[in-house]
């Protein structure tokens, strides 16, 4: 028997999985033959994830975490499920509290009640309930509901993470094209371990078919550590690019977010998002978010669940290529 074969009659409920990162949690499950229920709030928006697996194994399911019929309806008969929302700025209904909190316990509560054997929460590296930022101690309390819930849920803590559709590698190659300087706020010394958004997804699968640790929490990083300076050395690199860099200290780094989100706000909108920054992304540069020591010697990494991350340089100029001055032809014309 095939590993795919081997989980073909399980079911999974993926919330959140029309978004960066849950698409590549559906794509890895898909891969290991899991039937996936897809919940997000607008299912004719999620049918491009259709074609990631077979004929009826993947479908996109309505819910929302205000109406719990919806919920309980979409993890009916589930084997497993996670919980992949979030969001990055708050707007509107979707706010810290009512995504990253409130869903949470919501998610968590629906999953007990439904019988699930496994749940895998989506949280952060730096996730803490204590934190002065309202977007890390949304995650950090995230967590703890989580847990006090579904004692036996598994945590994945990313650190920043990247891919096609990422908003980190594809913002400074945004910029880049239209700015003659570069700035990195907080400074530029903060250290990441950027993380590629298709291992998270196998990281998820693994975690599904019962690799992990129950009740644990596995924080998740690439292969190589590096400043937000050096990030965004890479990306010129990448793209073909000279900037000049220059690192902004955290209190003009904050002062800059706030004027970028009040001008999103007086233009209701308008003010161009590549060039808006919140103080809550401000305040998630301001302290490193790299892979503990402690996760490192519990093997609750990315190695312990047998995923080898994939390094940043490697994958990048794939689709950062569209930002170099000729696109694509970029290469054949330097050569």
């Amino acid at each position: 028997m095939t590993e795919a074969t081997s989980e073909a009659n399980r079911l999974a409920t993926v919330f959140g999985g029309s978004g960066f990162l849950g698409r590549h949690i559906v794509r890895a499950l898909a891969r290991n033959g899991w039937r996936i229920r897809v919940a997000v709030r607008r299912p004719d928006l999620a049918a491009f994830l259709r074609p990631l697996g077979g004929v009826g194994q993947i479908e996109p399911v309505q819910a929302n975490v205000r109406f719990p019929n919806s919920i309980a309806a979409a993890l009916e008969g589930a084997n497993a499920a996670v919980n992949a929302t979030g969001v990055k700025a708050e707007s509107g209904a979707q706010t810290y509290r009512a995504v990253h909190i409130e869903g949470a316990r919501v998610l968590a509560q629906a999953a007990v009640s439904a019988g699930v054997t496994t749940y895998v929460h989506v949280s952060g590296i730096g996730a803490d309930r204590k934190s002065a930022s309202p977007y890390i101690a949304s995650k950090g309390l995230g967590e703890q509901l989580t847990h006090e819930i579904f004692p036996n849920a598994i945590v994945m803590r990313p650190s920043v993470v990247f891919g096609p559709e990422d908003d980190f590698f594809n913002r400074f190659g945004a910029l880049a094209c239209y700015l003659p300087v570069l700035p990195l706020l907080a400074g530029g010394k903060t250290r990441l371990q950027p993380v590629y958004a298709g291992d998270i997804g196998l990281a998820v699968a693994a975690a599904l078919s019962g690799l992990a640790k129950v009740g644990a929490a596995y924080e998740l990083g690439g292969p190589r550590v590096m400043t937000l300076r050096e990030v965004a050395e890479l990306t010129l690199r990448a793209i073909d690019r000279r900037r000049l860099l220059i690192g902004v200290p955290p209190g003009p780094s904050r002062w800059i977010a706030a004027s970028s989100e009040f001008a999103s706000r007086a233009t209701l909108g308008l003010f161009p998002k590549l060039l808006t920054t919140t103080r809550d992304q401000v305040d998630l540069l301001a302290s490193d978010n790299v892979v503990s020591a402690e996760a490192e010697a519990a093997g609750r990494v990315l190695e312990g669940l047998g995923v080898a991350p994939q390094s940043a340089e490697a994958i990048i100029p794939s689709y950062l290529v569209r930002f170099r001055r000729t696109g694509q032809y970029e290469v054949q014309r330097s050569a």
